[in-house]
């Protein structure tokens, strides 16, 4: 039997005994452990609601994003505790993981979620700085005089 020729698929993960599908998301140095259920729409990010860790209106609207596609706001509650990463980082870690739980909890959901480039990570990080540079690109400061 050639090795090659045999396909691996990954197991896909199942909803637990609580109803809850979980996902890990990833968006530059930060991660987010994603749990949702079916519910009314609440969001808990950290033990704390929503609007106290990411409180500007951008962050939410791109967490929220993964349900606008799908047309189900308000039917799932997402409970997820983040780290790592500044607040554009983390709302983007929390919206990936929220799309691969979602997948999860509905295979249905896959080609939607797919086509709106929501399942696919981000993977864009911070240069890191060089030797004898200000950042990792910005050059010493030069006067002819």
């Amino acid at each position: 039997m050639n090795i090659a020729n045999q396909v691996t698929e990954k197991p896909k993960q199942t909803i637990d005994r609580f109803g809850r599908a979980y996902a890990t998301g990833r968006r530059k140095t930060a991660t987010a452990r994603v749990w949702i259920k079916l519910g009314t729409g609440k969001i808990v990010i950290n033990n704390k609601n929503i609007d106290k860790p990411l409180s500007h209106k951008r962050y939410k609207n791109e967490i929220l994003k993964p349900f606008v596609v799908l047309k189900c706001e308000d039917r799932f509650d997402i409970i997820c505790t983040v780290s790592g990463g500044g607040l554009s980082g983390q709302a983007g870690a929390i919206k990936h993981g929220v799309s691969r739980a979602l997948d999860i909890f509905n295979p249905d959901y896959h080609s939607t979620l797919s086509s709106s480039k929501l399942l696919t990570r981000d993977n864009r990080m911070v240069e890191s700085k060089k030797y004898g540079k200000h950042k990792a690109r910005r050059g010493t400061q030069f006067a002819k005089r």
